[in-house]
C-alpha cells in the first residue's frame, strides 16, 4: 500500500491465523505504508514453522500489520515499537479488541530501545526491520540486534526496503534465506547462523 495521508482513515487485512480476514481501521500518519497484503502473505508462507510459539519483535511498526499477523499466526508473544504516539495507540487499541494480551506496543525511538539490550525481555525468534525507507537505518538497527544480544540463535530476521536503497551492510552470520521485490519494494528473510 502506498504511503496515505496523515490523518486518513486507512485499513490492514489480517491475511491468515486466527483473525484471518478481520480488517482493522487505523489513522495514517506521515510516511506510513503497511507492508502489503501480498508481500505479507508470502514472508508469511516463508516462515511456515516458525511463528507458532515464537517471540517477536516488529521494529518501526506503523499499522502493526507484521506484529499483529505474527500473533493471528499463533506467535507466543510480539513486541512492538513505534515513534509515532498514534500508531503506537492504534496497535495497542487493535490489541485490546482482539483480546491480544501477549502483544504489545511501546512508543519508542527503535535505535535507543535496542541500545538498552534485551534485558527482560526473551531473546526474540522474528524479528520485522521495516524502517522508514531511504534513511540508512537498516545497517545500524541490524548491528544494534547483535551487539545488544537481542535475537536468539537461528532467529529469523526480516528485512524490508526500496528497491532504489542500496544494500545495507549487516551482519555476517545472517544468512540470505529468501528474496523478492514487488514494485518498489525490496523485501528478505534472513536466518541467523549462531
Amino acid at each position: 500500500m502506498a504511503s496515505n495521508r496523515s490523518g486518513q482513515t486507512s485499513a490492514v487485512r489480517i491475511i491468515g491465523g486466527n483473525w484471518r480476514g478481520r480488517k482493522l481501521l487505523f489513522r495514517s500518519s506521515e510516511g506510513l505504508r503497511p507492508t502489503v497484503d501480498r508481500v505479507r502473505e508470502t514472508l508469511f508462507n516463508w516462515l511456515v514453522g516458525e511463528v507458532s510459539g515464537a517471540h517477536c519483535l516488529d521494529l518501526f511498526s506503523g499499522s502493526g500489520a507484521l506484529g499483529l499477523e505474527a500473533l493471528s499466526r499463533g506467535a507466543a508473544s510480539c513486541l512492538m515499537l513505534d515513534k509515532s504516539r498514534q500508531n503506537c495507540a492504534n496497535i495497542n487499541t487493535h490489541l485490546q479488541t482482539l483480546a491480544a494480551s501477549n502483544g504489545h506496543c511501546l512508543q519508542a525511538d527503535a535505535r535507543e530501545f535496542l541500545q538498552r539490550g534485551r534485558s527482560e525481555h526473551a531473546p526474540m525468534d522474528i524479528v520485522f526491520l521495516d524502517p522508514p525507507f531511504d534513511q540508512g537505518l537498516l545497517g545500524p538497527v541490524s548491528a544494534t540486534l547483535e551487539q545488544r544480544d537481542w535475537l536468539a540463535g537461528d532467529a529469523r530476521i526480516y528485512v524490508e526496503a526500496s528497491r532504489r536503497e542500496p544494500e545495507p551492510v549487516l551482519p555476517g552470520n545472517w544468512q540470505l534465506h529468501r528474496g523478492k521485490t514487488a514494485g518498489e519494494v525490496r523485501y528478505q528473510l534472513f536466518v541467523r547462523l549462531s
